[in-house]
């Protein structure tokens, strides 16, 4: 195990070859092109735009605006009729440009507005229109009217109507329709296949799989894609084996999956094997990584696509900064900040609300802050990533204000919101607001609660130590308990050491995942709380039984652009000779100033002086010291952990920032804490 990671061996130079990038064309997600389009016969036109004619190779139907008949009017000669000379035929071209434009870029008004003024239409100037209608969700009822009244109808109205049923989700409306369908081409059954798949129903696609006469590139994708999403990972891979075309979408549909099943080894062999790649394929990738915690190798695969000259979207930097975040890689990130302010993408909101998130998770919230204030288009994600750093940061008051104003300016909050903001509550110790904004959730906003929702407020109760109502509300919920909601309950049992209900939870959870080393721990340490030493051999006897390996505790700190890690008691680190004399150093100064250690925290059945050298070797005191003697006055210290943050810890923290004068910041799996002159803004609630 490495205990120090260089940042420098991902990025050993700050992005020399980065120049402003134009927009991309490219799609943001692996199966963006299955969001029901017009998949045409062609198979190099996979990626077409969603339900976006193509041009007919016949001759264009022009017909007159004032002969609108329930029958379709023969369309007028151009060679006999003088009206519709080569200027008008030009002015139907440009006309039909113009609609087209303004329906690429969604502005479905303007387009209207140009086709009500044109005094004669072609069915490629109908089906524009239609595919606006088609590519606007609800607005089905337009597009069957408009369908209607086109009165020379080809096979892509056909399948631009069926498209629209399907993206609307009326898919026994498009199934009858398809069904009574003049002539199907290839696209009318891809169409109806990517729709069934994307719909869950694998098995109806797989039957008009079976019964197409045809099938291309797309056919094959939407089957792989579909059975990735429903969880048929073997169903996919074999349609992926015996599929006759595989296409980039294909390829990166099937890395995907192996990816979200965390078949990582599978994945890479396929993108080493696949013959083309385009840049959603390399973003498959590298979320895939991060997703599956290995955000070092997602920020090499990112240096290594941007040498290959793929320029990236948004999707690609959001994912490389949650990768910064898990690294807390933190000059990375500003690297990547520089990047996007240098690029297409300085004013795109997704960006912009992935650089907020990277700066609250690595513990700079006031630039954070200063990006939201600078981000003009605001979308409820946007404001979602500011008032969850507010709220890991434990500014309670200041998460449910951004929260109050959110309201006012009319975003209307979804479930990702209330976990933020029951989460604000739970970190400030506002418990009866935080039931208040529980209650309100469905009655104001119509919000069902999920499972994060009733973890939240298991944590707010039992951090408060009402752990029978915390309790009670479990047995209340509409759903089975997962797992965390009893690790959540467990974890408070240990702050307020509650023998009972700890081996309520802990049993509990570990029926639901008898793996789990946190139910092991947890207990263990009740136990070790309560000076019951008898049962913590027990629980690790039980461990080592049934094989359940503990998840070490580690602290990281970032010098340089170099991520430093730190276990308990470490003995690899170069430095470690004068990190301990440091610690030495530090521990007199405390002591003199009042500290006395907790021996509490020292989870081993040994004399007190052990304990306390034990105490004074945990990963965040190794990660502060060896901060203190690389980070110059003035700078915050950073420090990251995997695990919570122990008592003994937190009260040495803060009398280190009184002695010393510094700043320390300390990221654990529950919330930011900033130590600063002898106080942490938790102000002792964690």
């Amino acid at each position: 195990m490495y205990h120090y990671l260089r940042i420098g061996r991902i990025f050993p130079f700050p992005f020399p070859f980065l120049k402003i990038f134009p927009p991309t064309k490219h799609r943001n997600s692996p199966f963006a092109t299955f969001t029901i389009q017009t998949p045409y016969d062609n198979p190099n036109l996979e990626a077409v735009p969603s339900s976006f004619p193509s041009h007919s190779p016949r001759r264009p139907h022009l017909v007159p605006t004032n002969n609108l008949t329930s029958k379709h009017p023969a369309a007028p000669s151009l060679d006999n009729s003088p009206a519709f000379h080569q200027n008008n035929l030009n002015d139907i071209i440009s006309s039909n440009k113009i609609i087209t434009s303004y329906i690429r870029s969604g502005d479905l008004n303007s387009a209207l507005r140009v086709f009500t003024n044109m005094t004669v239409k072609t069915t490629i100037t109908w089906n524009a229109i239609l595919a606006g209608y088609s590519r606007k969700p609800g607005k089905i009822t337009q597009a069957q009217k408009l369908f209607d009244q086109i009165p020379e109808k080809d096979t892509v109205s056909y399948n631009i109507m069926l498209a629209c049923y399907v993206q609307n989700s009326e898919m026994e409306t498009a199934w009858s329709f398809f069904n009574s369908m003049p002539v199907k081409d290839t696209a009318s059954w891809n169409t109806m296949i990517s729709g069934f798949a994307q719909n869950g129903a694998m098995g109806k696609a797989r039957e008009l799989f079976l019964a197409m006469p045809m099938k291309n590139s797309v056919t094959w994708s939407a089957m792989v894609s579909g059975f990735v999403e429903c969880g048929a990972l073997e169903l996919a891979e074999e349609f992926f084996e015996f599929a006759a075309e595989k296409s980039v979408v294909t390829w990166t549909a099937m890395i995907s999956g192996y990816m979200k099943f965390r078949k990582i080894e599978k994945a890479e062999r396929l993108f080493r094997e696949m013959p083309v790649k385009n840049l959603v394929t390399w973003n498959a990738m590298i979320a895939g990584y991060v997703e599956n915690c290995r955000a070092e190798d997602a920020l090499k695969l990112f240096r290594i696509m941007l040498r290959n000259g793929i320029r990236p979207n948004h999707s690609s930097l959001s994912s490389v900064l949650l990768g910064c975040s898990e690294l807390s890689a933190l000059q990375l990130g500003k690297q990547i900040h520089q990047l996007v302010c240098k690029s297409s993408l300085r004013d795109d909101t997704t960006a912009s609300t992935s650089l907020i998130s990277m700066y609250s998770k690595c513990g700079v919230l006031d630039d954070a802050w200063k990006l939201f204030l600078e981000t003009n288009r605001k979308d409820v994600v946007s404001w979602n990533a500011m008032v969850s750093g507010y709220a890991q940061h434990g500014a309670g008051e200041r998460a449910l204000h951004l929260f109050e104003q959110m309201r006012s300016e009319g975003i209307r909050p979804d479930w990702i919101t209330f976990v933020a903001v029951l989460s604000a509550c739970n970190h400030a110790g506002m418990v009866d607001i935080g039931i208040q904004y529980f209650d309100s959730m469905v009655k104001d906003y119509g919000v069902e609660p999920r499972p994060d929702h009733y973890s939240c407020m298991v944590d707010l109760l039992g951090r408060a130590g009402k752990l029978v109502e915390a309790v009670d509300l479990i047995k209340k919920m509409p759903f089975k308990p997962h797992s965390a909601i009893f690790g959540t309950l467990l974890g408070a049992c240990r702050i307020h050491k509650n023998l009972e209900i700890a081996e309520f939870a802990a049993q509990n959870l570990l029926n639901l995942d008898p793996k789990s080393a946190a139910g092991y721990v947890q207990l263990a340490n009740v136990y070790a709380a309560t000076n019951k030493w008898d049962r913590v051999a027990r629980v690790r006897r039980s461990m080592k039984d049934n094989k359940v390996i503990k998840t070490p505790g580690y602290s990281w700190i970032e010098i340089k652009s170099t991520v430093h890690e730190f276990r308990s008691g470490d003995r690899v680190h170069p430095e470690l000779e004068s990190i301990h004399e440091k610690l030495n150093e530090l521990e007199k100064k405390m002591k003199l100033a009042g500290y006395v250690p907790d021996l509490e925290f020292a989870l081993h059945d040994v004399g007190e002086e052990q304990k306390e050298q034990l105490l004074l070797r945990h990963s965040e005191k190794l990660a502060i010291a060896f901060g203190l003697i690389k980070i110059p006055h003035g700078t915050p210290i950073r420090v990251f952990k995997n695990l919570r943050v122990c008592g003994d810890c937190h009260r040495a923290i803060k009398y280190i920032s009184a002695t010393e004068r510094r700043e320390i910041i300390v990221r654990d799996t529950v919330r930011f804490h900033h130590f600063k002159d002898g106080c942490c803004s938790c102000g002792d609630y964690w």
